[in-house]
């Protein structure tokens, strides 16, 4: 079986209203790519930041400018109009853990991404209010990033980590550290072993500067040693990204010994089969 799960019905302008992406028409249009290229399980995951519920949680500016649709409808149009899984896309935002678990409590997902996009206010992957614009020390991005991620598992609020590596995003364009950068994965690894979550293995990162699979492959054996298993994804926020490159993921998961995958549903995991 294939998946892909971290999933966009639009792309991330502002503009992308929910009235001309949230439809059947625009769903089909997944499904049939999903079927052409063989995935079986298809499922959409919304950014959190896009709801107007999410100005509950964190009224960062960038999410104030985007928190403009109705978490409710979107969650009743994919229950209601496609054959979907429900999922939706929240970021980790330290200090908020309360609040972000009263939001997705309150609705009945099939699974919950979680992602760290930014470390306080600042960005890791947008130009606007980019991290990097004030930091000097590619290091100290690095070790807050994956410091970061070990608590988003930690928390318990998800039930896949997406994009693990993300911080990575810009390759040549933003600083990277020097030397072994296992030194910053094993900072995110105990919380990732000891909760147990489902660890995102993404595509969408060779769309992306960098040109890489999220997780690097160190990365990604330490959580396959710790017993993760994997979700596979490919980030797509139009139809003809959908199971992007998957043929480079699953050469990667066959050399590290994966053989299935996660399914979801009622935010219950179970296993199948990867193929």
């Amino acid at each position: 079986m294939l998946t892909d799960y971290h999933v966009h019905l639009r792309p991330d302008d502002v503009d992308a209203g929910a009235d001309a992406f949230f439809t059947p028409a625009n769903a089909e249009r997944y499904r049939t790519v999903a079927a052409e290229r063989g995935i079986a399980e298809l499922g959409v995951a919304e950014h959190v930041y896009r709801f107007a519920a999410a100005l509950e949680v964190w009224r960062h500016p960038f999410w104030m400018r985007y928190a403009t649709d109705d978490i409710d409808a979107y969650c009743a149009f994919v229950r209601e109009e496609t054959d979907l899984r429900l999922g939706i896309e929240a970021d980790f935002v330290a200090g908020a853990e309360d609040r972000m678990a009263s939001l997705l409590e309150a609705r009945e997902w099939d699974y919950v991404v979680g992602s760290v996009h930014f470390l306080r206010d600042r960005a890791v992957d947008t130009d606007e209010f980019d991290v990097w614009d004030s930091a000097r020390d590619p290091d100290a991005v690095w070790r807050r990033y994956f410091e970061t991620l070990g608590e988003a598992a930690r928390s318990g609020l998800f039930d896949v980590l997406a994009h693990p590596d993300l911080v990575k995003v810009w390759g040549p364009r933003r600083p990277r550290p020097d030397g072994d950068l296992r030194r910053f994965y094993e900072l995110a690894m105990e919380g990732i072993a000891e909760s147990g979550i489902a660890v995102e293995v993404s595509t969408g990162g060779l769309r992306k500067p960098v040109g890489e699979i999220y997780p690097a492959p160190d990365f990604l054996r330490w959580c396959v040693e710790a017993g993760c298993p994997v979700a596979l994804s490919s980030d797509a926020h139009v139809p003809d990204q959908l199971g992007y490159r998957y043929e480079n993921a699953v050469e990667l998961l066959e050399g590290l010994g994966v053989r299935e995958l996660c399914v979801f549903e009622g935010r219950r995991r179970r296993l199948e089969p990867l193929g």
